[in-house]
């Protein structure tokens, strides 16, 4: 089996690049045409380097810890509510399908779809904004996600397409390559319509309550709309040979977005939830700066921790 293995190895790197040449569109990040990593390493026979990504990212404490983070309620009582964690694989798998519609690198696209949140707070956008007003107060220094993300990413010394994809998929700019640019737009796709289900099951919608003429373009159920989400953006990205979606549905999607920040997340049960949030992050990060901790130990500590382990620190101390 030593020598079996061996020769598959010999011959793993020139099967994906011929494989690549004839599948991939000429858009396509090859997986042995990357930037390379910020400290060079050893090849591996049997995966590519997004591969490798992929894998040192599900591995990673960062990326195992997503489980315990909220995405919209905090510490909710119940064993369907989505997760970081779900959000992410969530994610991860649209955004597949988006990339393969349009023979982009798959590879690639999953790393970042699965590193993307990895740097998130627990108790969700409430703990990113409460840390980082926390650390402004402190040490006159901001906290946002993506950036904390991109620092693990290159801690764990991913390529330079994952580690720019995971920084750029939130924020003013945009990702280098297009399988990034999937990511950034699924993202939003992903969380505004599961984050809608998750609203419903919680008792805070009901299906009437949704906004009628987003809802008649893009469909009653979760399913139908991300369909409808993906098709247009597979369809609209390849008549432009850049990643975007028609001026209808980019628009009713952004409604649906609105909408969701006047009747869930910025919400009167929301904002109790987010003093919550804010009542404990900061009283863990006065703690932590009273006792010596550097700005670098308090983001790493703080960021790392699940919404449970929060919730339990703060009442020990």
């Amino acid at each position: 089996m030593p020598e079996l293995a061996g020769r598959v190895a010999d011959a793993f790197e020139a099967r994906i690049r011929e494989q690549e040449e004839r599948w991939l569109s000429p858009l396509a990040v090859r997986s042995y045409e990357t930037r390379g990593r910020e400290r060079e390493e050893d090849e591996c026979g049997v995966r590519t380097r997004f591969q490798r990504d992929r894998d040192r990212i599900v591995h990673s404490k960062p990326f195992r810890r997503l489980k315990g983070k909220t995405q919209v309620f905090i510490d909710p009582q119940g064993d369907h509510y989505r997760t970081r964690m779900t959000h992410t694989l969530e994610t991860t798998a649209i955004s597949r399908v988006v990339a393969r519609a349009l023979r982009l690198n798959e590879d690639l696209t999953e790393a970042v779809g699965l590193g993307h949140d990895m740097g998130h707070t627990p108790f969700g956008h409430a703990g990113e904004d409460a840390l980082d007003e926390a650390l402004r107060d402190h040490f006159g220094l901001g906290f946002r996600h993506h950036e904390q993300s991109h620092r693990i990413a290159r801690n764990l010394n991913l390529t330079h397409e994952v580690c720019d994809g995971i920084l750029t998929h939130t924020g003013p700019v945009e990702p280098d390559t297009l399988e990034a640019r999937i990511v950034r737009i699924v993202d939003r796709v992903a969380y505004i319509n599961h984050d809608i289900d998750d609203a419903v099951r919680y008792g805070m919608l009901t299906d009437d309550d949704l906004p009628r003429e987003e809802i008649e373009l893009l469909g009653p159920r979760g399913s139908d709309r991300i369909d409808r989400l993906v098709h247009d953006l597979v369809e609209t990205s390849a008549a432009a040979g850049d990643i975007r979606q028609s001026e209808e549905i980019g628009a009713a999607m952004l409604g649906l977005r609105e909408f969701m920040f006047e009747r869930v997340y910025l919400a009167e049960h929301a904002r109790a939830e987010h003093r919550r949030a804010h009542e404990t992050v900061r009283k863990i990060v006065d703690h932590l700066v009273a006792r010596g901790d550097s700005p670098d130990d308090v983001v790493e500590y703080v960021a790392g921790m699940t919404d449970r382990f929060a919730l339990a620190y703060a009442a020990d101390l």
